[in-house]
């Protein structure tokens, strides 16, 4: 389990480390322009998904997501008391992913965000993009284990451009943002909003998708 528990800190640390860097070093380059920016935040994190996935999976599952544990959790293949400790891992590992991030850029170490992130659209954004990255990984556990990493990066890298909410998608993450004043920083009166409908769409599609890829289910219907 400390092996576990270490490679979820690892894991989630890489994560936030990339989110943050990349996201200060693209706002830093783009000299103003906000889709350079933002496309120079998204490459890095996509890419650095495949990586921690595929060292740690075999590990610790290569969960790195409150949401993704939840989600494990309801299919019972992880013990509540087990869940606990990697969302705590998971939690810390981000927090210390953003402070190194802010070192390396020589920003001050902990710098709470003022992006206001907030209202309907934002957060059906953070649905639909929780929603979608569950059944990516519960799509692919079923039919193609192999692509798990590939299929999660690109996942996110699109939900960065196609939901409003750029794509959280993750309480760790959401979490570890908020100590942020960068272009990745939220806002930590927006953060409970944000992890209360991700937690939500991550129930409603292990639910949904427990349901849909069952065999047994589908051969009755024949």
């Amino acid at each position: 389990m400390i092996r576990k528990l270490m490679a979820e800190w690892l894991g989630t640390f890489s994560l936030l480390a990339t989110v943050i860097g990349s996201g200060i070093m693209a706002e830093r380059l783009a000299d103003g322009n906000v889709a350079i920016a933002l496309l120079g935040n998204t490459i890095p994190t996509g890419a650095i998904l495949v990586v921690i996935i595929l060292v740690f999976g075999p590990i610790s599952g290569a969960h790195f997501n409150p949401a993704v544990t939840l989600s494990f959790a309801i299919r019972k293949e992880i013990s509540v008391p087990n869940s606990v400790l990697y969302i705590f891992s998971q939690i810390l590992g981000g927090i210390c992913g953003v402070l190194v991030a802010h070192v390396m850029f020589d920003n001050a170490l902990i710098d709470p965000s003022t992006t206001v992130r907030s209202g309907m659209g934002q957060w059906v954004g953070e649905f639909v993009a929780t929603f979608g990255l569950v059944g990516t990984l519960l799509g692919c556990l079923k039919s193609r284990v192999e692509a798990i990493p590939y299929a999660v990066g690109l996942y996110i890298t699109a939900a960065y451009w196609f939901t409003s909410s750029t794509s959280f998608a993750n309480p760790a993450v959401t979490i570890a943002r908020g100590f942020s004043n960068t272009f990745a920083g939220i806002d930590p009166a927006s953060i409970l909003a944000f992890v209360a409908v991700q937690l939500t769409a991550a129930c409603l599609a292990t639910l949904f998708f427990n349901w849909l890829l069952d065999e047994e289910n589908q051969a009755s219907t024949f």
